[in-house]
């Protein structure tokens, strides 16, 4: 077996990430460090290691949903042990979150250790939608909203085109879902932000063709196999 399919399929890396790894010097076979992609292993008889950490056979893949309460970090570990989207799902190694949402955010994050899998959701020329639920402190005018629609720039870069379905507007302030396919940091608050809007909530409904639901805050479920299959 390649050792970048082998990477892939036992610790939630891609295949690409798994190369980018082999080329920085990161991964041993035996001890031995490799910097060329494309070697050939025997699963179960060598061992495999990235930065030290063991690559196991894992025998099963996970696929999850959760709806992330705020209040928690998007991160395996966290070195100021605060609470961490790893504490809401069941304890597996080699358990990845497919994305980010910032700790005051709730709503949809995928988790798995499939590696091809997460590189489907979260790699750029995929264009993998996500469709966001948010709530403005103000009233947003229809010239803002297309602007937001258009393309904005953040940080040196502009922003692709995004779709926005106005819910509620009023004197109090705005609510509505926008569809975007970047995963920019804290993206969509950036975005309003730019243009003097205060985004105060923000809730992830949908990850491609897979929605949350009427499901629980802090709790999980399983994926179907339509869904694993069709994003």
């Amino acid at each position: 077996m390649r050792i970048n399919k082998f990477i892939s399929s036992n610790s939630g890396i891609s295949r690409r990430k798994a190369d980018e790894l082999i080329l920085e010097g990161k991964v041993f076979i035996n001890g031995k460090k490799i910097t060329k992609p494309g070697k050939i292993i025997t699963p179960g008889e060598d061992k495999i290691e990235i930065n030290g950490e063991k690559v196991e056979t894992t025998s099963e893949k996970t696929y999850l949903a959760l709806n992330k309460p705020a209040g928690f970090i998007t991160t395996r570990k966290d070195e100021k042990n605060r609470k961490t989207v790893m504490d809401l799902v069941p304890k597996n190694k080699n358990l990845k979150p497919v994305g980010r949402l910032d700790k005051e955010s709730e709503g949809l994050l995928l988790l798995s250790n499939d590696g091809e899998f997460i590189n489907r959701l979260t790699h750029p020329k995929f264009e993998c939608e996500k469709e966001y639920y948010v709530a403005l402190s103000t009233p947003l005018e229809d010239k803002d909203k297309r602007r937001i629609e258009k393309g904005i720039k953040l940080e040196g870069k502009k922003t692709y085109p995004s779709k926005i379905k106005i819910i509620k507007t009023n004197e109090k302030g705005t609510t509505l879902t926008i569809t975007i396919h970047e995963g920019r940091n804290r993206q969509i608050r950036k975005m309003f932000a730019s243009i003097g809007y205060n985004v105060e909530y923000l809730r992830r409904i949908r990850i491609g063709e897979i929605k949350i639901g009427n499901l629980q805050k802090g709790r999980y479920r399983r994926l179907k196999l339509t869904e694993i299959n069709v994003n």
